[in-house]
């Protein structure tokens, strides 16, 4: 049981919107708890902490909402041919294009799904190597984003317990189409300072 997630919904509620959207604050809250030995959740396999959510709905916002308060999908806004077209918390794939609308709980759900395939895909592509927490959540929060966490250098250098070199590989996967992204830029320094801080 995970005695501290009432704590957190007690606390997100009572807080200022959008407070915990801040990946720091929701650690400072972790921290906290820590201090005063209320129990973390067991777990038998890395799963992505409220920090790392937290990190992802930052980045991946919940764009384009209507007026009728539904989400409407967009095209990728530093690809040249707009694609892939993108919906809620940065949902992809071949049931989202032009005309695609959805509720925000359908925005939610899909990001819950897609979060459970990501994390299988960077635990396989990890292995047993030693991973942090924070470790987990960045590398997951990249691959969320890039889908490279099976072809990219900075993988190998993880498993090769170069924690430093896994660091400086996030500054590199900055561009679309070619062309430097801030956005990207910024992103991938947020993910490799959430990496560092949590390199064992």
């Amino acid at each position: 049981m995970d005695v501290r997630k009432p704590i957190f919904d007690a606390v997100r509620g009572a807080a200022p919107k959008g407070l915990f959207n801040d990946a720091g604050n929701v650690l400072a809250l972790d921290n906290l708890l820590d201090a005063f030995g209320v129990a973390r959740p067991v777990v038998t396999e890395l799963r992505t902490s409220a920090a790392g959510i937290a990190l992802m709905h930052k980045w991946e916002g919940c764009a384009r909402k209507r007026s009728d308060g539904q989400f409407e999908a967009y095209p990728d806004p530093g690809s040249k041919d707009g694609k892939p077209w993108t919906i809620g918390w940065g949902s992809t794939g071949s049931d989202i294009g032009p005309g695609t609308v959805w509720s925000q709980a359908q925005c939610d759900a899909r990001f819950v799904n897609d979060l459970v395939r990501y994390e299988k895909e960077v635990r396989a592509a990890i292995g047993s190597s030693p991973t942090t927490q924070a470790q987990f959540d960045a590398l997951v929060s990249f691959h969320y984003n890039t889908g490279a966490i099976g072809k990219a250098t900075l993988t190998r250098r993880h498993v090769a317990g170069d924690y430093a070199g896994t660091a400086a590989e996030f500054g590199k996967w900055i561009y679309n189409d070619g062309a430097v992204m801030e956005g990207l830029k910024r992103r991938r320094a947020d993910e490799a300072a959430l990496y560092a801080g949590g390199a064992a």
